[in-house]
Formats: C-alpha cells, sequence, structure tokens
C-alpha cells in the first residue's frame, strides 16, 4: 500500500482490533433477529479474521506498520498454548489414531504435487507467466512458496537461499503467500461453522475427536469455581513465566546451534530450519504446558484456563486478519493464479483422502493447516473446535517444520522440470 494508513499508533491499532472482537462476539451472542440468521452462515472465528482484513485493505490500519502481530505471536501464542495444553490428556491425544498423520502428510504431498502442476496448467494458457530466466525463472521463486506451505518462514528463507531467486522480485512471492494463504485459511474457518455436515458428507467417524472433548469437558466440569485473583495472577504467572523461560531457552539453542555447528549457519542446509528461535520457542512452551498437565495445576482449568487462553487466540487471529489486504489479488493476478491452482489441488487431494479413509474435517483443516500455516495458525484452527486440541495443531506444525525444506526442494525439482516442459 502505497499511502500510510490512517492510524500507525499501535495504542489506537490495538484498541481498534478489541473493539472489531468485542462486536463480533457481542452479535454473535444474540440469540434471535438478523444476527442469529448471520451468524448461522457466517462463522464468528470468520468474522474476527474478515474485520481486520477489511479495515487493512480501507487503509485504516497496515500490520507492515503495527508490531501486534510480532506482539501475539511471541507472547500471546505461546502463553495460549500453556494455558490450554493444562488441561490436556495426552495419551488421548495419541488415541486420536493415524488420520491425523495421514491428513497432514497428504497436506504435504498436495503442497510438493501442486507446484508443477500448476505451472503445467497456468502455462497452457499463459505460458508467459510461468516462464523466467536465470535468477529470474518463477520456479526459483515459487520454491519459497514450497517451503513456506510445507513449513514455514525459516523453509521460506532457507529455499530463498538455495534456488537464489532474484531479491527484487521476491516481493511478489510474498504477495502470494500472503493473499493465497490466508484465503485458503478464510475458507476452512468458513468450513469450521459446518463442521457435522461436512463430516455426515465425508462419513466420518469423529467419536475420538468427541471423546477427547467429552473427557476434557467433564473434567472442567468437575474442578469449576469462580476464579479468584489469586486464580487469575497464578494462571497468568504460569502463561508468561513459560514464554519467558520459552524464549530464553529459544534464544540459549538456537545460538547455540548457530554458534557451534556450521551446517545450521547454511542456509541452504535442510537442518537450518532447526535454528530457527521461534521454533523452539513453540516447542518449548507446548512441552511446559504438557509438563504441566501432569501437576497439581492441571485444575486451573476450572478457573477458566483455557477460556483465558481462547482470548490470546482471538487477539492472534486479529493480527493475522490485519495482514491480509483483500485488493492485493488484484496485484499480480498471474502469480495469483499459479497459487490459487496450487492451493485448489492441495486442498483437492486433501478431500478426496478424507473421504477415502473417512477422517473427519479436523484433520483436513489442521492437517491443511500445519503445513500452510504453521505453528502460528494451525492451532488456531485445531482451537476452533475445542480449545483441547490446540495441543494437535502445534505437533503437526512441528512435522512440517521438520520435512519443510526437504519437501520444498522435492517439489521444486518437480517445478523446474514442469517449467522446462
Amino acid at each position: 500500500m502505497e499511502n500510510a494508513p490512517f492510524f500507525i499508533n499501535d495504542a489506537i491499532v490495538f484498541g481498534i482490533l478489541m473493539i472489531a472482537l468485542g462486536f463480533v462476539f457481542y452479535t454473535s451472542s444474540r440469540k434471535d433477529g438478523f444476527w442469529k440468521k448471520f451468524y448461522s452462515v457466517v462463522p464468528a472465528l470468520l468474522m474476527c479474521y474478515l474485520i481486520p482484513s477489511i479495515f487493512n485493505s480501507l487503509g485504516i490500519i497496515e500490520a507492515e506498520t503495527s508490531q501486534l502481530y510480532f506482539v501475539a505471536s511471541r507472547y500471546l501464542l505461546p502463553a495460549s498454548l500453556v494455558l490450554m495444553t493444562l488441561s490436556i490428556d495426552l495419551k488421548a491425544i495419541f488415541s486420536l489414531g493415524p488420520k491425523a498423520l495421514i491428513m497432514f502428510f497428504t497436506g504435504t504431498i498436495g503442497i510438493i504435487i501442486g507446484g508443477p502442476l500448476a505451472i503445467l496448467i497456468i502455462s497452457a494458457v499463459s505460458p508467459e507467466t510461468v516462464g523466467g530466466v536465470g535468477p529470474d525463472a518463477i520456479w526459483r521463486g515459487l520454491s519459497t512458496l514450497a517451503g513456506s506451505w510445507i513449513g514455514g518462514g525459516a523453509n521460506q528463507a532457507a529455499m530463498l537461499e538455495i534456488y537464489e531467486y532474484n531479491p527484487n522480485l521476491y516481493g511478489g512471492m510474498v504477495l502470494v503467500d500472503i493473499v493465497v494463504a490466508n484465503l485458503w485459511m478464510a475458507i476452512l474457518l468458513f468450513g469450521i461453522g459446518r463442521n457435522e455436515k461436512i463430516d455426515k458428507w465425508l462419513n466420518a467417524d469423529d467419536s475420538a475427536i468427541t471423546n477427547l472433548k467429552n473427557k476434557v469437558a467433564s473434567y472442567a466440569a468437575s474442578v469449576t469455581r469462580n476464579p479468584s485473583l489469586d486464580d487469575l495472577i497464578i494462571m497468568l504467572a504460569l502463561a508468561f513465566g513459560a514464554v519467558g523461560i520459552a524464549h530464553w531457552g529459544a534464544d540459549w539453542i538456537s545460538a547455540f546451534l548457530l554458534n557451534n555447528f556450521d551446517v545450521f549457519n547454511d542456509k541452504k542446509s535442510a537442518l537450518s530450519s532447526f535454528s530457527s528461535s521461534f521454533f523452539w520457542m513453540i516447542s518449548i512452551a507446548t512441552a511446559i504446558g504438557i509438563i504441566l498437565s501432569f501437576t497439581k495445576f492441571k485444575t486451573y482449568e476450572g478457573a477458566g484456563a483455557s477460556k483465558i487462553g481462547s482470548v490470546f487466540i482471538y487477539m492472534l487471529v486479529a493480527t493475522i486478519g490485519m495482514k491480509m489486504d483483500l485488493a492485493m489479488v488484484f496485484d499480480n493476478p498471474g502469480l495469483i493464479a499459479i497459487g490459487l491452482v496450487w492451493m485448489f489441488i492441495h486442498a483437492a487431494l486433501l478431500i478426496l483422502i478424507a473421504k477415502m479413509i473417512k477422517a473427519p474435517f479436523f484433520f483436513l483443516a489442521v492437517g491443511s493447516q500445519a503445513n500452510v500455516g504453521g505453528a502460528a495458525s494451525a492451532p488456531i484452527v485445531a482451537a476452533a473446535f475445542h480449545p483441547s486440541l490446540a495441543t494437535v495443531g502445534v505437533l503437526l506444525a512441528v512435522f512440517g517444520y521438520v520435512v519443510g525444506t526437504y519437501g520444498a526442494i522435492l517439489s521444486t525439482i518437480l517445478m523446474q522440470i514442469a517449467a522446462a516442459g
């Protein structure tokens, strides 16, 4: 956006985002009239995402001039993971069965083959869109998308180093990443509002998920109490104390790896993503939450631990929505078309396999976001089904970091072949 946004003060922007969230929650709580009909069609979570994106598109606010997403993803996200993991039953998580992993790897395969197939399809209509030579070759740029959509930002940076795409053109790929990934997330959030209908169409057996939700709900009911000031302070101490430990541990591990092993300094190495402090921060915060779930602190679920965690998650959703400029869809239609075809192939494969193995929509949505969205948005989608399921999103997103660079390299090799053909 060429012009500066109307509001650049983060205090004001944060106020706008909170008013938007308050508006959504107030109107969605209405039990009759227009709003009841509206939210029967449009999920409340989707509105928490779309309203900030509309403000961004109108030039009222802008993510690039704000630090709110950084604060939400680095402070509120790990805090929410701790609070929502307090009551988790790890054994019950693993009892969900292999379908979660099957759908995750299906999503990964969809990204790997989606890129080359998108090049072949678009080249039949607009050959110049998928052309370019040397550092300007489109397939080199698309390699960064593969890295981002299988793993995350660290994998994306690794692919930029490995295939040496023209840095002056890289902004166009970032644009495709933001637009297509966010549009797909919006579709998934919309689908969550129709979860039962989709599961029925998929002939899915969601009994394991239902049992896990019921188990957490029954435990919460057994320890429910009106939270005192002591409870609230202790829960925030656990959450943000863990955030501090997670940041300290992440910084130490990242520095240790970079200072002692050359392979982690080499951005062309598949192991370079493991030097990402964000990866370690999310992993450590989740581990702390899991450890706390085996202690007496688990009873704080009854005082509303997961509700506070959900508040942080919704704040994160609003800041993610703020990154989406709806007008950007028209900035580079050729590249956007490649991204849309690519994501369609990813989605189609997920739906096909989900239908074949009768996997619930939960596994489809979280498996996809663990690839495309990573550790920032996979827990959001998982928690939208139930706060107790956020950990599933994180665990799958960690797999994304592990396979991200390898999968992206394979996809890029196939894209190079497709572009040459």
